[in-house]
């Protein structure tokens, strides 16, 4: 069984929140996925179409361009007859006013002849019809050139620039070509205004009937795509023709009506393909790495990001923003790479790359470039400790990509001469590994939200110019020298047994930070004088172990990442101050003596990288008191050691085996001795 597995102790709430989160990540993914058909075709006119060949799925009509559409329109609407119903009443009640009006005083003086004459006037105006003052602005600047005026069942055809308004009607009863007759200044005074009233209405209904009529006879298609016709072969130009039914496609998709049963059978497949991802993924975590599902927050983590680029690549899709190429889908094994490891990368890679493609119409070219991307960028950037690192592995995956869409190409045929190759593939996927270099940007906001430490952060800490490293050397030197040489050592140990070097390295600069407390009460820092001369071994022996939690408050108070924290407070576990125990005990051995007052609070290293730690700490402080470094002296001291602390079982609670302690041990003799290693006596 492998170290990273064992049983889970978790809670029955614990269990809750891990089922709830797999839950939330299948929902997430069925509510982000397309829910209709899409085509996701990704073509520009004028560009070789670099997808399979197109074959019509089911029969669709061409539809004619927008353009052809709206000229057809306007000479359609010549034929446009807007319906107006006549009011006959109208002139029957204006004729009988203008009679009784002849015969009250305001017309006294008025010859009587001009009473027949007014009244053929306005028996014309109302039989061709008076339109209301809004008439004309329900047609804007394009007005119709016929409208029918209807009274009851009977309609007549009329030239709309032939129906008077109110000012015309008004105009023409003012008018006379006979002068002599008829006084232009006697009509004008005769108030002839209030005989002109509208006697024609829009009807809005018969009127839009006749308008649907009227747009019944365009013609929206000029032809059919037959079921299993071949639109457009890989490598065609994408011209006029081929752009037009391309998109008469994907309006047919937009258009087309899912069944009840249809939209059931497309929701239980989402949902079911979605499960299986999901599930495949925590049958991984169950089977290799079951610690990860002990840590809420790397499930959070490891959830979070494989879910971001299938929501980005089903949201594209739905909308046509732009080519799924662009998207450096290489990010997240970076990032998984960088704060967990390979493994886990590259099966949480796969899992999102299956998840994204499964809305594409050609997801093999897809899903084969960016599993090639994500392995070039696993294997190119196992640390991220240095800038060019990243930009050395941006290059490497955009070769990579670039050189395996060209094979692809080549395999399908398509880049063998005969068909002109898609300049836009090699394009976007240059973009995308460009792109992969803002994972330097996510690294801070990651270990904000999840709690997790970067190497590059652990770099940066261990700068011996960092604040608290640079107090420790000094106002504690030999504490310090103490720690660097404990860092070599334990790095040393941790590149053996192919644990994080960068984070014992890290962890052994601070371990011993809390010394800064009480600095010449530790050996190295002492100069000659012991301060624990003339104190009860007890007092001693609290001094010494308070340096633990004098280190932790340091930690917090320079906010140092809890990984960090955690080699401060288990690089001693629950051992004892056996120096101080062991005094106390020689001098009064028949003595009860209280054990808690000499052993460390603990807890015991929890991990690999704890525990070489430990070991190296210890051997490295019980080097320096050796009276001689022979080899026999200092394999004898490190088995002592180590041997002490395996019988103790300060490894109980980390992942560590009985072959790695002993690696580690000869790790530590190869290097003890090279650093003790005697020099030949020069002559006089």
């Amino acid at each position: 069984m492998s170290r990273y597995n064992h049983k889970h102790n978790l809670s029955v709430k614990e269990y809750l929140y891990r089922i709830l989160f797999s839950a939330i990540a299948i929902a997430v993914l069925v509510a982000f996925m397309p829910h209709g058909t899409t085509s996701a075709f990704h073509y520009q006119k004028g560009e070789p179409w670099d997808e399979e060949a197109f074959i019509a799925q089911d029969s669709f009509p061409i539809l004619k361009p927008a353009e052809q559409v709206a000229r057809e329109q306007d000479s359609l609407r010549q034929f446009y007859e807007p319906y107006f119903r006549q009011d006959a009443d109208m002139l029957e009640q204006q004729l009988a006013a203008l009679r009784q009006d002849f015969n009250s005083p305001s017309m006294q003086g008025t010859p009587y002849y001009y009473l027949p004459h007014l009244g053929e006037k306005l028996h014309h105006i109302y039989s061709i019809g008076i339109l209301p003052g809004d008439a004309s602005s329900l047609f804007g600047k394009e007005k119709p050139k016929l409208v029918r005026v209807y009274h009851g069942n009977e309609s007549t055809l009329r030239p709309f620039s032939q129906l008077f308004s109110e000012k015309t009607a008004y105009e023409y009863l003012v008018a006379e070509a006979d002068s002599v007759r008829y006084s232009h200044s006697r009509l004008h005074g005769l108030d002839l205004m209030k005989y002109v009233s509208p006697n024609l209405t829009y009807d809005a209904e018969k009127s839009a009937q006749q308008r649907q009529e009227v747009d019944g006879r365009l013609v929206r298609t000029k032809g059919v795509v037959l079921q299993g016709q071949k639109v457009v072969d890989r490598g065609q130009i994408v011209d006029d023709e081929v752009l037009g039914i391309l998109q008469s496609w994907e309006q047919h998709q937009k258009e087309h009506k899912l069944s009840a049963r249809e939209r059931l059978s497309r929701f239980g497949g989402r949902a079911v393909y979605a499960a299986i991802l999901v599930v495949l993924l925590l049958m991984y975590f169950q089977q290799f790495r079951s610690d990860y599902l002990d840590s809420l927050r790397t499930v959070l983590l490891v959830m979070s990001l494989s879910l971001i680029f299938p929501i980005i690549t089903y949201t594209i899709m739905a909308h046509m923003w732009a080519s799924v190429y662009l998207v450096p889908y290489c990010v997240l094994p970076i990032i998984l790479r960088i704060f967990l490891d390979s493994r886990t990368a590259f099966v949480t890679h796969i899992i999102t790359i299956l998840a994204s493609a499964v809305v594409l119409t050609q997801p093999f070219p897809f899903i084969v470039t960016q599993i090639v991307a994500g392995l070039v960028a696993i294997y190119s950037l196992r640390e991220l400790s240095q800038r060019y690192e990243l930009f050395r592995a941006a290059v490497l995956v955009t070769l990579a990509t670039l050189l395996t869409y060209l094979c692809l190409e080549f395999v399908r045929g398509t880049a063998d001469g005969s068909q002109e190759i898609s300049r836009w593939p090699y394009i976007y996927l240059t973009a995308a590994g460009v792109l992969s270099m803002l994972v330097y940007l996510l690294l801070i906001p990651i270990e904000r939200v999840f709690g997790f430490t970067s190497i590059v952060t652990l770099v940066e800490l261990q700068n011996v110019n960092n604040p608290l490293l640079r107090r420790l050397s000094e106002e504690a030197n030999g504490t310090f020298n103490h720690s660097m040489q404990v860092a070599n050592l334990a790095a040393e140990v941790a590149n053996r047994l192919g644990a994080r070097a960068q984070l014992v390295r890290t962890g052994a600069l601070y371990h011993d930070i809390g010394k800064l407390e009480n600095a010449v009460f530790f050996t190295e820092n002492q100069n000659g004088k012991n301060p624990h001369d003339g104190l009860p071994y007890e007092r001693s022996a609290q001094i010494i172990i308070q340096h633990v939690e004098n280190g932790l408050r340091l930690a917090d108070k320079y906010k140092l990442p809890k990984v960090v924290r955690d080699f401060i407070a288990t690089h001693h576990g629950k051992s004892l101050t056996r120096y101080f125990y062991v005094s106390r005990k020689n001098e009064n051995p028949d003595a009860h003596i209280d054990e808690r007052l000499f052993t460390y609070p603990g807890p015991k290293p929890q991990t690999l990288e704890q525990a070489i730690l430990m070991m190296a700490d210890a051997v490295e402080a019980t080097s320096r008191s050796l009276p001689e470094y022979t080899e026999e002296s200092i394999n004898a001291m490190v088995e002592k050691i180590v041997g002490a602390q395996v019988s103790e079982g300060s490894f109980n609670e980390c992942a560590i085996t009985f072959r790695e302690i002993a690696e580690a041990k000869e790790v530590l003799c190869a290097r003890l001795r090279t650093v003790y290693h005697t020099r030949i006596q020069y002559p006089e």
